[in-house]
């Protein structure tokens, strides 16, 4: 299967926790804000799929998932007269274990549409939530940000299948040399 997907943030602060300063262009300036923006990723897995009812399905679809996001900082002055916008960019790559009901509609001629929601495991593996925060520069933003690598989902969806009069088998071998 591949998989076209949106990820983003859900920030948590932690309380009494001093925000970094960071350096730039000689000036040190605080953090204001912080926003997250969500950019579309891809996934490749397997779908194991198995019959309850005539019209309700149990999928097991793990899958690999490749996902970008990014935190926006506004950063000022002490003296509030300058403003900047620092970008930082987090990139992921998620084993996620999925565990879905799929209620289907009854086929009429080679179409049914079905919903689908369900949950699941996932696993960062770029994660680095028990990282040490060490920073060698003055932007110390980029250690600002701790991932937890253990995560529930959840998913969601509707759509179609689409049945064709053959069967399509795709067989690979190694080549004989």
């Amino acid at each position: 299967m591949l998989v076209v997907n949106h990820t983003d943030f859900r920030i948590h602060t932690v309380n009494n926790a001093a925000f970094p300063d960071t350096v730039i262009d000689n000036t040190k300036y605080r953090i204001r804000s912080v926003y997250t923006k969500g950019d579309p990723g891809f996934a490749l897995g397997i779908v194991v799929d198995g019959r309850l009812h005539d019209y309700l399905r149990v999928r097991f679809t793990p899958n690999i998932s490749f996902a970008s996001r990014s935190l926006e900082y506004t950063l000022e002055n002490a003296k509030h007269d300058s403003v900047k916008i620092y970008e930082k960019s987090v990139e992921s790559t998620f084993l996620i274990f999925p565990l879905e009901v799929k209620l289907q509609s009854k086929r009429l001629g080679n179409f049914s549409a079905y919903v689908i929601g369900g949950g699941g495991y996932s696993l960062d593996l770029a994660s680095n939530k028990k990282a040490a925060g060490v920073s060698s520069s003055a932007n110390r933003l980029d250690e600002a940000v701790r991932i937890k690598r253990d995560d529930i989902v959840w998913t969601a969806g509707a759509g179609t299948d689409f049945y064709l009069k053959y069967n399509l088998l795709i067989l690979i071998s190694p080549a004989n040399h």
